[in-house]
């Protein structure tokens, strides 16, 4: 067996989207060589993705013509040859445009391939005693699903070294379905927690009714209940969007409040995060401008240090320095939420409308986020594989207070706007009859790094009157 020596570690895309060849340097001399067969620093500097491998494989052929496959499996593997040589086939049976693609190449101990999760794969022996190595990131499951490919599907049509007829085959694998037959791959699952929650509801209406779309209440999956590695197969999940949250802020001053508020909004994001980190999961957890004191005369950017003035702020900056500790997170920063049910727009528009003239704080100061635009925003940073970590996602526009913005809603139904009395925050919670939260008087959040990802965020005062119109 020759082994081509020196050739520099390349990471080389194929038809097959996330199928990657891997050129890997073999040094050697008379008594024989060496080389690593994997590394990942120097890998994933290449371009082969943090694929968190689990499990280590050999497969062993005495004779040439041995023909496996063609098997998709539901975990990403990394395929490399020890000794002997061998062609590969690959099939991409995942749900989607490349559906049916095929690629072959040969495989040698100088070369390996990345193979992703639901590509079919198949290898035969070109020489005796060939062994190969495949390095798995789940271990295997009964309960897995699996799609299988007919080595000799015409559709497919992949031209075999050594004939089929001539080929060591088992007989499991002769009689796996044509490709018209088989059943796709299913994207990894997206979870939506806190489905019956404002942000859920507007993330339900983003996604639809995919198949690979999970929506989850509380009642379905209690994040902060002991168990919560083995209620789900984490491995089939791609991404979970944590947009449950505890956010009575003046609740949260009570001593059963703040229970539940740090339950639901740091042990909970914490038990995420620590999934995530476990099963190659992206973690997407929604963050508030609570976790800042509002003393700043600008906008807080992304990496502005927290200073929470409450116990919502405290427990919302606890679940942000938790989920930053999966290596796949998004955490968006939003403020003033606004969607589907009550809210404070809803709440204006109700006063404008019974003839009631209220007192509405007048200094605190921020922009309007409306669900639709924080689920559009969510989205956009999945799908555009923006860089992981922390974005400000707000309405634009200019600094708005409560009051303001109390006037917008009277103008926009056809109200008298002075009919709105700016009070400070002090005044209106004098005469309240339970504890009150410390609220930031600034609220702004600037947002150059999330539009620098290519995402627009909607002008909050456009926002609000698209969403009275549909009211």
């Amino acid at each position: 067996m020759s082994v081509e020596f020196g050739k520099r570690l390349v990471v080389a895309e194929t038809p097959i989207p996330g199928l990657l060849i891997v050129d890997l340097p073999v040094h050697g001399d008379s008594r024989g060589w060496f080389k690593e067969n994997w590394q990942r620093q120097k890998m994933t500097d290449a371009g082969l993705p943090d694929f968190g491998p689990v499990q280590n494989n050999i497969s062993f052929n005495d004779a040439v013509g041995t023909t496996r496959g063609i098997h998709a499996e539901p975990w990403d593997k990394f395929v490399s040859v020890t000794t002997g040589r061998i062609f590969g086939a690959w099939v991409d049976l995942r749900e989607g445009p490349s559906y049916g693609t095929v690629f072959t190449t040969e495989i040698d101990p100088s070369r390996a391939v990345f193979v992703p999760r639901g590509v079919g794969n198949s290898y035969q022996t070109l020489e005796p005693d060939t062994a190969y190595a495949y390095l798995v990131n789940d271990h295997w499951s009964p309960d897995a699903e699996y799609a299988f490919l007919n080595l000799a599907d015409e559709t497919a049509a992949i031209a075999w070294p050594i004939p089929l007829a001539e080929a060591e085959i088992s007989e499991k694998d002769r009689n796996h379905p044509r490709l018209e037959g088989v059943t796709p791959i299913a994207p990894r699952r997206i979870l939506v927690l806190g489905a019956n929650g404002q942000l859920g509801r507007a993330l339900h209406a983003e996604y639809g009714e995919a198949a690979h779309i999970e929506y989850a209440t509380r009642a379905d999956l209690d994040v902060t209940a002991p168990g919560l590695d083995s209620v789900r197969r984490w491995r089939d999940y791609g991404v979970i969007i944590n947009a449950a949250a505890h956010t009575a802020v003046d609740q949260a001053e009570t001593p059963e409040g703040r229970a539940s508020a740090w339950a639901a909004n740091a042990t909970g994001p914490a038990a995420l995060a620590r999934i995530a980190a476990e099963h190659g999961i992206t973690l997407v957890h929604v963050s508030s401008d609570y976790v800042f004191d509002g003393s700043s005369a600008s906008p807080y950017g992304e990496d502005a240090a927290f200073s929470p003035l409450g116990v919502y702020g405290q427990s919302k900056a606890a679940g942000d320095i938790a989920v930053a500790t999966a290596p796949r997170h998004y955490i968006l920063r939003t403020s003033w939420l606004i969607g589907a049910g009550s809210n404070f727009v809803a709440t204006m528009a109700s006063l404008a409308e019974r003839g009631i003239d209220p007192r509405v704080v007048d200094d605190q100061t921020g922009r309007l986020t409306f669900t639709a635009d924080l689920a559009r925003g969510i989205r956009h940073l999945l799908e555009a594989d923006a860089a992981y970590g922390t974005y400000n996602l707000t309405g634009s526009g200019p600094a708005r207070t409560w009051a303001d913005i109390a006037r917008d809603v009277y103008q926009a139904t056809g109200h008298d706007p002075a009919r709105v009395h700016g009070v400070s925050t002090a005044d209106y919670f004098a005469s309240a009859a339970g504890p009150v939260a410390p609220r930031p008087r600034n609220s702004m959040l600037d947002l150059d790094k999330i539009t620098a990802t290519g995402f627009t965020p909607s002008d909050a005062n456009s926002a609000l009157n698209a969403y009275l119109a549909a009211r």
